[in-house]
């Protein structure tokens, strides 16, 4: 069963969205557990990371999706967001927070359900290869796929993703144990590399993204040789 947040103020409109999800659910075989908010505030509070699709309407009091969608990314990397709005200047916006799309009011069952769908496949994707880790006040599920590498400094973790850093307290090597089954990598003793973000290897630097990380000496044959082990299989599955 998947968990649908509905964040809108307006009761019809919210109606509307849940009949569409009953409907969906009945011509998908899919069963759906709907929790609705009349605004951002409360969603955002005690928020947990095990909603599926957020439906979350722009223009709302106290707070505007917008701006709850951007908090909402801080604690959740992996939820599909779709805006619901009768204001298309905020499209471009929406890029920024990873939405999947937009539904303009009045919402038609055909337009939403293309989105719907395409919804629940991207988080789907994500939710094959995600992660939880433990941060201030709670925990936070990001997706592997945007994670490029684990930093170590004095005893604190940092998570350097394609579009954010997060910082937590930890130990690398308990992060290497969970990490493993996706492919990540040691090139040393404060870096844990996603080898899908590596560009290039020169001598005893990596670069991963945009970064240039040092690989030691001690680890260097072992870490090209799990590289190339890993780019072969690439290859293959292409």
């Amino acid at each position: 069963m998947r968990n649908i947040a509905i964040v809108e103020d307006e009761d019809s409109a919210a109606a509307l969205l849940n009949g569409y999800i009953e409907k969906y659910a009945e011509k998908s075989g899919q069963q759906f557990r709907v929790v609705r908010f009349k605004n951002g505030v409360d969603f955002l509070k005690d928020y947990q990371a095990t909603y599926s699709v957020v439906f979350m309407d722009i223009q709302m009091p106290q707070k505007n999706g917008m701006s709850v969608a951007f908090d909402l990314r801080e604690i959740d990397k992996t939820v599909s967001i779709i805006f619901v709005t009768n204001l298309s200047q905020y499209a471009q916006k929406g890029y920024e927070v990873d939405a999947v799309g937009y539904l303009m009011k009045p919402v038609s069952y055909y337009d939403f359900e293309l989105k719907f769908r395409k919804a629940l496949d991207v988080y789907a994707m994500n939710e094959e290869q995600k992660v939880t880790i433990t941060v201030a006040g709670g925990f936070c599920r990001i997706s592997t796929d945007k994670l490029m590498y684990v930093e170590v400094v004095k005893h604190r973790l940092y998570y350097h993703l394609v579009d954010d850093v997060i910082e937590v307290t930890g130990v690398l090597s308990k992060v290497e144990e969970e990490l493993k089954q996706y492919g990540f990598m040691r090139c040393n003793q404060c870096f844990l590399v996603n080898p899908k973000f590596v560009v290039s290897v020169k001598g005893y630097d990596v670069q991963v993204g945009n970064e240039i990380l040092a690989i030691s000496r001690p680890k260097k044959n072992a870490f090209m040789e799990e590289l190339t082990t890993w780019l072969a299989g690439a290859e293959g599955r292409r």
